[in-house]
């Protein structure tokens, strides 16, 4: 068992993981504190301390243990973006290269709990590339490439993969205007997780009052700062398209299906836990000039699950016939399992995408509903997204789910 030790003053807690983030409870003046800690390799909960009159401890310093137990841990979650539609690699597989064009590139970009954080807050970016390929008379091969990081905290946790990805996209029914899909997909990458523990602070550096000195000389250390993984994936979508402005789909994919060791200690075993994706959606317009686009999305890791069901309402722009020109105002709810049970509404989502043409620009914005709302002051999360499709000549009159 790996021991790390920190300093808590009163009403300050020193952010030195990925993230540290707190809360109180306040009943009967008895406060109690609690630290969560994610190191993205490393989940574990602990109780820290319960004081029954905070003001007597004004001037008292406390000597807390934090215990990194890697071996009976949780692993964390993967990263994710409130706007999953907009990075669909990354959300399943067997979407790589479905679009109504040749080629798509993409990019999103997330910072989180900057207001609890500061410069400490999640960077999350995505830069992915596919394209489809015509097999046959009907049917299509799919091909990408996509690359993400995630890095936060003061030791500057980060992680990252680059991975390859394709799929192959069967009809199984239909004509020239109404089509049936089913898609199969694979993936394979390869990750990085580093932290920079040099920067971490210790107990016997604190003089007492409130300041930090030199190195300590603390005999805790990480193994290895820096490691690299396999990983891969596998996918499955079933999509039917009724007609140009119409369409569903479903699909469901299995991350981290090698299950990689993601320990920074040597001789330990912390094997990732496998991901399950659930996805929905479609497409329907009520008139010529307004449209509804409800989503659904479901991810279960471990003992964490996150819920995201939502729509948008979609108002065409421009002659619809002729040109692809479209404004899309969205809510969607974010919610969790709670570790005691239960379900917790962790996020309202508000959304808002721009297409024009073969460009499509997004925005989004997560307020906070969960029991960090009053440190957060219900700042969440802030998203950008954009794509760029190119399109060629198509004659078959296929038209896909408009990721």
């Amino acid at each position: 068992m790996k021991i790390l030790a920190l300093w808590i003053l009163t009403k300050k807690i020193l952010v030195i993981t990925k993230s540290l983030t707190f809360k109180k409870e306040c009943k009967n003046d008895e406060i109690s504190i609690y630290i969560f800690i994610f190191d993205n390799s490393v989940k574990q909960k602990i109780i820290l301390t319960r004081a029954k009159n905070l003001k007597r401890m004004r001037l008292v310093k406390l000597l807390f243990i934090c215990f990194l137990a890697v071996s009976t841990s949780l692993t964390a979650q993967d990263i994710h973006f409130s706007q999953f539609y907009m990075a669909p690699m990354n959300l399943n597989p067997a979407l790589t290269g479905v679009m109504n064009c040749n080629i798509r590139v993409s990019a999103n970009y997330r910072n989180q709990w900057a207001s609890v954080m500061r410069a400490n807050a999640y960077n999350t970016y995505d830069i992915a590339y596919d394209q489809r390929i015509a097999v046959g008379r009907y049917d299509y091969f799919g091909v990408g490439a996509t690359f993400w990081g995630d890095q936060a905290g003061s030791l500057n946790f980060g992680q990252y993969q680059g991975k390859v990805s394709a799929s192959y996209s069967k009809r199984v029914a239909g004509y020239r205007d109404e089509s049936h899909y089913i898609v199969f997909g694979m993936e394979a990458a390869f990750g990085q997780r580093r932290l920079d523990f040099e920067r971490a602070q210790w107990g016997e550096e604190h003089d007492g009052e409130g300041n930090w000195g030199g190195r300590g000389n603390s005999e805790t250390n990480l193994d290895r700062n820096s490691f690299l993984y396999p990983d891969v994936s596998a996918g499955l979508m079933w999509f039917s398209v009724l007609n140009k402005n119409t369409n569903i789909f479903i699909g469901g994919a299995y991350h981290h299906l090698n299950r990689a060791n993601i320990t920074f200690f040597d001789g330990e075993s912390t094997p990732m836990y496998s991901k399950f994706t659930i996805h929905a959606g479609g497409e329907f317009m009520l008139t010529n000039r307004l449209g509804l686009v409800p989503g659904f999305l479901m991810r279960m890791q471990g003992p964490s699950m996150e819920i995201v069901p939502g729509t948008t309402v979609k108002f065409i722009l421009g002659n619809a016939r002729y040109t692809n020109q479209s404004f899309q105002l969205g809510a969607w709810m974010r919610m969790s399992k709670k570790e005691s049970g239960g379900i917790l509404g962790d996020a309202f989502i508000l959304s808002t995408r721009f297409d024009y043409e073969n460009f499509t620009l997004g925005f989004s914005y997560d307020v906070n509903t969960s029991s960090l709302r009053p440190a957060s002051k219900a700042n969440g999360a802030f998203e950008f997204a954009i794509q760029y499709k190119i399109c060629g000549p198509e004659r078959r009159n296929v038209y896909c789910p408009n990721f």
